[in-house]
């Protein structure tokens, strides 16, 4: 999240806010891609990304799963926002992600849109759509994530053979 959009957090719980920058930052594939936070409403999270090699299948196209994790990334974020998500408590993990491809961007920013349908107690709906930054639309999604009791993160099984091969 940038200066810029730092007033647009104003009103949302603090805890929360740091836990999704500090999560944002410390996800090694959000900064291969680039994405990044740029706005901030309740009910609506927008996460860019640069159209860049980076992000390129072997056809020199922008990668459907860059594309999708943008949307989940988008959705996600939404999703902990509208809901009664509190970190370390619980977390939001993705029940459902359907993405329809529409075409390929023709700039060289693409944004994911992400609004609440419906916030549950425990189910979130979020749709979510995919332009460039010449609003040329790339993409749309329909997303729903569960709210579930804390769980440990997976093992890193850096040479420890006693662990399982994940």
């Amino acid at each position: 999240m940038s200066e810029e959009t730092e007033g647009r957090w104003e009103g949302f719980d603090p805890h929360l806010i740091e836990h999704l920058r500090r999560a944002h930052a410390d996800t090694p594939l959000h900064k291969v891609l680039g994405l990044r936070i740029v706005d901030a409403d309740p009910g609506v999270v927008i996460v860019e990304m640069p159209v860049a090699p980076g992000a390129f299948n072997a056809s020199g196209n922008l990668h459907g799963g860059a594309i999708a994790t943008l949307i989940d990334v988008a959705a996600g974020s939404c999703a902990a926002r509208s809901s009664s998500f509190k970190p370390g408590e619980n977390t939001i993990v993705t029940a459902d992600l359907h993405v329809r491809y529409l075409g390929r961007p023709k700039g060289n920013m693409v944004r994911a849109e992400a609004r609440t349908m419906r916030a549950g107690r425990q189910l979130i709906v979020v749709e979510i759509r995919v332009l460039d930054d010449l609003d040329n639309l790339i993409a749309v999604s329909d997303f729903s994530a569960m709210l579930v009791p804390r769980r440990e993160p997976l093992p890193q099984s850096e040479g420890d053979a006693s662990l399982p091969d994940l």
